[in-house]
């Protein structure tokens, strides 16, 4: 018989590591130092003291304070809206039941529309409204919703209160260390990313790296929100953090850019592969020799002063190289701390203020729909634990609304809570009844909770399945003072909890969310208008706030499950990002009233009759592309040196343009044909 599993090394007590064993001490003890405190202040239901310290225990300071925050502003405004609907509401059930179907329905809304805290704020606003205001459905006396609405917003501010002190008695790695180096590496992964999109080939290894590399930066802007909470000098950099994110999806655009100059280029020279290598090698190094990048680039110069084509790769590849050493220069800058005090950086929009305004009243919409019938039913059973199932509907409508794959995420809810039912059943019935002492219920609640946060940390394939567990846990439990051992309310109270996750998942498979097909003709059109808007005398939105709002576009759907729609979405939005990137380059280029100039105006004007709101017009296209191809080569024969420079961006244009020639026209569109036509 193997017993090798017995060793202590093989045991999650073993294998942890100095951090997971921080992080499981410093949760472990906020979640019983909150359930303690609420016992003993006598608050009617501890455990969601619990709860809340279980819900802010993210791994860093400013982690932990944002989330607390936006914890704490919803906490309040649920019970806020809940003393009011209910108390204005309570005696006519049918009122009661649509002012909160439309509360939820408006914190659903406000979820998927907004992003980071403020969906976090909109969330909680919306759960903590249902917690409790729904068990108020059998209460006689009114009165008590002022000391449940009391109590749970002390139990909450108590959770958040013990999770930000064991913070600073156990702190963890510091936010701004974290950001400052996954800044950094990113910044090391675009050069690997260049090197492997500037290859003539095209793999699907490729176009899966470019989405990736797009939401690993989109990513690192939750990282620079809690750096911004956790330290008063990336408060003073947050502008220039922010412009370091939006140069580092310009190098990504621009490598796209570079990629189909030298697709569209069969005629380059030999050693422009080679020099374009030992370019990237240079840039590599931890501090670049900016002179032997600047020879190098000498040595890529065009040799004909006409090559049109040749030149508009040299310039794009040296402006990726000298971004790319800015941006290097700006990260050696904040990790030594250089800068001026008074110089905050250059401001650039939000990255993530953009969102699926129909995907979210659709959320909206289905919250209201399911919770209007749930309580229509409960009023109609006259079942008793009617509200603890009403708040899981709640809480799953709430929270699942934005996620990807609401049917998953509600399945392993499910699942959760079916293990929790049994466990719970074993812990109340066969060791809390046992008990008389917090103190002994703490002996063994400690040790299960630090081996629950290890098994988390440890097991990352199932780490979903252990934070829930640890989070709804207090529920089932439900350390009260005095306590409840009433086994047909514990197991009404389950089966309602379980019911409730149920009527929500066959909420979401009726009203389903919109498909990925759907999804991404939706995020194409909104591309598609933003970039007509971008051809106008006035834009209504800047470069770099179009850069911004077509990478959130593509990260909308980075978890799609149609790799197809996904594609489809992100070619698109490369595309029309290097067109833009011409449009801005044809406006900045010298304005004469010259031949030159005209050509310029001509080529933009080509632009609009291609595109449009509903589609591609294939005949124009192909029509804009022969025309643009003659202006190059007519352009490039002319005696002023100017009038090659218009050649290039010109070219650049051809070669954006060049990759939509498959892409499905207005007409099939119209048609309902689906995305990759």
């Amino acid at each position: 018989m193997n017993l090798s599993w017995l060793e202590w090394q093989r045991t999650p007590w073993g294998k942890a590591t100095s951090n997971q064993w921080r992080y499981a001490l410093r949760n472990s003890i906020a979640m019983c130092l909150a359930l303690t405190i609420a016992y003993v202040l006598d608050l009617d239901e501890p455990y969601w003291a619990m709860t809340s310290a279980a819900v802010v225990s993210f791994p860093t300071p400013g982690g932990v304070i944002s989330k607390s925050l936006g914890r704490v502003v919803g906490s309040l405004v649920g019970a806020s809206a809940s003393l009011m609907i209910a108390g204005s509401t309570l005696n006519d059930p049918w009122f009661f039941s649509l002012s909160m179907a439309g509360w939820l329905a408006l914190c659903t809304w406000s979820a998927s529309h907004f992003h980071n805290n403020a969906a976090y704020a909109a969330q909680l606003a919306g759960y903590t409204a249902a917690i409790i205001a729904f068990p108020m459905v059998n209460m006689i006396e009114p009165t008590q919703l002022w000391d449940i609405a009391q109590a749970r917003v002390c139990e909450v501010l108590i959770g958040i209160a013990c999770g930000g002190l064991m913070m600073m008695v156990l702190p963890s790695t510091s936010d701004g260390t974290t950001l400052l180096v996954s800044l950094k590496t990113m910044h090391a992964r675009l050069l690997e990313h260049a090197s492997l999109l500037w290859k003539p080939e095209t793999t699907d290894a490729m176009r899966t790296a470019h989405q990736g590399v797009i939401s690993q930066i989109l990513t690192l802007n939750i990282l620079r929100i809690q750096a911004f909470w956790s330290h008063y000098r990336f408060r003073r950099y947050n502008n220039r953090l922010n412009a370091i994110l939006h140069q580092q999806l310009r190098l990504t655009s621009t490598i796209s850019g570079i990629r189909r100059l030298i697709i569209n280029w069969p005629t380059a020279p030999a050693h422009i592969a080679a020099l374009q290598e030992q370019i990237l090698e240079a840039l590599s190094h931890q501090q670049p020799d900016r002179y032997h990048i600047a020879r190098l680039l000498a040595l890529c110069l065009p040799e004909k002063t006409n090559d049109y084509r040749h030149l508009a790769w040299w310039r794009r590849f040296r402006e990726f190289c000298q971004m790319y050493l800015h941006v290097s220069h700006e990260l050696l800058a904040l990790e030594n701390d250089r800068h001026d005090q008074d110089d905050s950086g250059p401001k650039a929009p939000s990255l993530t203020r953009y969102a699926d305004i129909t995907e979210a009243l659709w959320n909206g919409l289905r919250t209201f729909v399911v919770i209007t019938i749930a309580c229509a039913w409960t009023i109609t059973a006259q079942w008793d634990s009617g509200g603890s199932a009403l708040t899981m509907i709640a809480i799953s409508c709430v929270l699942y609304s934005t996620s990807p794959s609401p049917h998953q995420s509600l399945s392993l809810l499910m699942r959760t809570l079916i293990l929790l039912s049994l466990f719970s059943f074993a812990v109340k019935f066969g060791l809390m009844i046992r008990i008389t002492e917090m103190w002994e219920f703490l002996l063994f609640l400690f040790p299960l909770l630090c081996l629950m946060q290890l098994m988390k940390l440890q097991q990352p394939k199932i780490a979903g399945l252990w934070g829930q567990l640890i989070v709804f846990m207090g529920s089932f439990i439900a350390v009260t003072n005095p306590p409840d051992y009433d086994f047909g309310d514990f197991l009404n109270d389950n089966l309602a909890k379980i019911i409730g996750v149920g009527l929500a998942w066959l909420a979401f498979s009726i009203l389903r969310p919109g498909s990925d097909d759907r999804k991404s003709r939706r995020h194409i059109r909104a591309l598609r208008r933003g970039f007509i808007d971008q051809l106008s005398r006035r834009p209504a939105l800047s470069e770099f706030a179009f850069e911004s709002l077509v990478y959130h576009h593509v990260h909308q759907l980075s978890q799609a499950k149609k790799e197809t729609a996904r594609r489809w979405l992100l070619r698109w939005g490369v595309v029309l990002l290097n067109c833009s990137h011409v449009v801005w380059a044809l406006r900045e280029w010298e304005s004469r009233s010259d031949p030159l100039s005209q050509v310029r105006d001509v080529c933009m004007s080509t632009l609009r009759e291609v595109m449009s709101v509903h589609g591609v017009q294939k005949k124009p296209l192909h029509v804009a592309l022969s025309e643009l191809q003659r202006y190059c080569e007519v352009l490039s024969r002319h005696h002023d040196p100017a009038a090659v420079e218009l050649a290039a961006l010109i070219w650049r244009l051809y070669c954006s343009l060049k990759q939509l020639e498959h892409a499905p026209t207005a007409d099939d569109l119209a048609d309902g044909a689906p995305v990759t036509t």
